[in-house]
């Protein structure tokens, strides 16, 4: 299931940005423009079949398309594992798709579409009070009413909202408008403190990229670092295990004083 989903977000991808249709026209070799017939759309094993080329001209096929097909289907095993078959399961899902399609087009195209945020920000408001119910709490100072995790939802999400405002208006090279409408979605999504998480893990991970690129002396680094694939790292990962990193963090911190004389 996770693989098949990810060979959509692969035509999300591609066919997006472009401003074309998601249906037509039907799926093809974008160098010889010939149709592929199902034998070549199974999801990942067609890849390893025809061993990455096109079975009629012979043209390369991007390694990103087997990759992002084997991460979903891993990310929806791992979900799967978490909380088992119901409409957790689903929402989470949907969730991670969506968060991996904004991570691959920022990647690939530099673009942090609104096409795929709005719908996402829409789903994720409406949501908010149903989060106790699928057993996915939003908590907020201990409670875990409707009312708390739909007010957890609102402050996570407007509060990395304007945080990354704030470092847009004061840093304009530094992210996009996308990157900003992204953290208001991703705090939403994980709501508070889980947003605290997700934003140092994205935090973190962009950091550690970033410095690597400098220290290589990368050509380009000067240019503006994707934001939206860390952010959608440090989300799906608070998603899944979030819980988990916050129990661990508070059982280590009283530790901490042991370490000093």
């Amino acid at each position: 299931m996770g693989s098949a989903v990810g060979s959509f977000l692969n035509v999300v991808t591609d066919r997006l940005p472009e401003g074309q249709s998601l249906v037509t026209p039907r799926s093809h070799c974008p160098t010889c423009q010939t149709p592929l017939v199902a034998l070549d759309l199974v999801p990942v094993l067609s890849f390893i079949w025809i061993r990455g080329k096109c079975r009629y001209c012979g043209a390369r096929i991007p390694r990103r398309l087997l990759l992002v097909e084997v991460v979903t289907a891993a990310l929806f095993t791992s979900v799967y594992l978490r909380y088992g078959f119901g409409a957790d399961f689903a929402i989470l899902c949907a969730a991670i798709s969506l968060l991996l399609a904004l991570a691959v087009t920022d990647l690939e195209h530099g673009l942090v579409l609104d096409r795929l945020l709005a719908p996402g920000i829409v789903a994720a408001l409406i949501l908010m009070p149903f989060w106790p119910v699928l057993d996915l709490p939003r908590p907020l100072l201990g409670s875990h009413s409707v009312l708390a995790s739909v007010l957890s939802s609102l402050l996570a999400g407007g509060a990395a909202f304007l945080l990354f405002l704030g470092i847009l208006l004061a840093y304009p090279r530094a992210m996009g408008r996308g990157d900003v409408k992204l953290a208001g979605l991703v705090g939403v999504l994980v709501g508070f403190p889980g947003v605290l998480i997700a934003l140092w893990l994205a935090v973190v991970s962009g950091g550690s990229v970033a410095g690597a690129f400098l220290l290589l002396r990368k050509k380009g680094i000067k240019d503006r670092v994707p934001v939206a694939p860390y952010l959608a790292a440090g989300a799906t990962v608070t998603l899944l295990v979030g819980d988990d990193i916050a129990s661990w963090y508070l059982e280590l911190v009283p530790n901490l004083g042991a370490l000093w004389p």
